[in-house]
């Protein structure tokens, strides 16, 4: 067994990336201070084909030297935007027709190992503040909460973990629904 070369990863190119078809879901982050937060989620929704991420309120946008310090060049190939309201931009998404869910500890939450995407359903994740969390008005205009259980001494997750791992758990129950 051997390290694969760059070459031989076949990676796409970003006009390549830019033009392929992403997978149902959007990354929203509420009021987000890390721009190191910021730029490793660009680089996991480049990894799993994100179809774009929502930057909320005081949330950090490229270009940023920070934000690509993490990000490695994905805020080239992911598609973002910037909405000062996080609520406005889950009102945005729900009339497009995805279902949000804000990722947060809250009364009757549905931990994600309970969590069952539809196979063709459409999903837009909304994670908070690394100090407050997401905000309440997104919790009430939610269609649910997503919670990752957690067995340890610490409270919370970092929101770059947050992301990857609720991330590739969706994905990964939604392949195995296509086999």
């Amino acid at each position: 067994m051997r390290k694969l070369s760059m070459e031989e990863l076949q990676r796409d190119s970003v006009e390549d990336f830019k033009n392929k078809q992403k997978n149902p879901l959007v990354l929203v982050l509420d009021n987000v201070r890390s721009l190191h937060n910021v730029g490793s989620t660009f680089r996991t929704a480049d990894a799993f084909a994100v179809e774009k991420i929502y930057l909320c309120g005081i949330t950090g946008t490229p270009p940023n030297k920070e934000i690509h310090k993490t990000a490695l060049g994905a805020t080239d190939s992911v598609e973002w935007v910037h909405v000062e309201n996080t609520l406005e931009a889950v009102n945005t998404l729900k009339a497009e027709g995805y279902a949000i869910w804000a990722v947060e500890q809250a009364q009757d939450s549905t931990m994600l190992t309970n969590f069952a995407p539809e196979k063709d359903g459409k999903y837009a994740f909304v994670f908070g503040n690394e100090v407050f969390g997401v905000v309440e008005e997104v919790i009430a205009a939610a269609d649910g909460v997503l919670e990752i259980p957690q067995f340890g001494t610490k409270h919370s997750l970092n929101i770059s973990v947050t992301v990857g791992v609720v991330v590739w758990d969706v994905l990964s129950k939604r392949l195995a629904k296509q086999l």
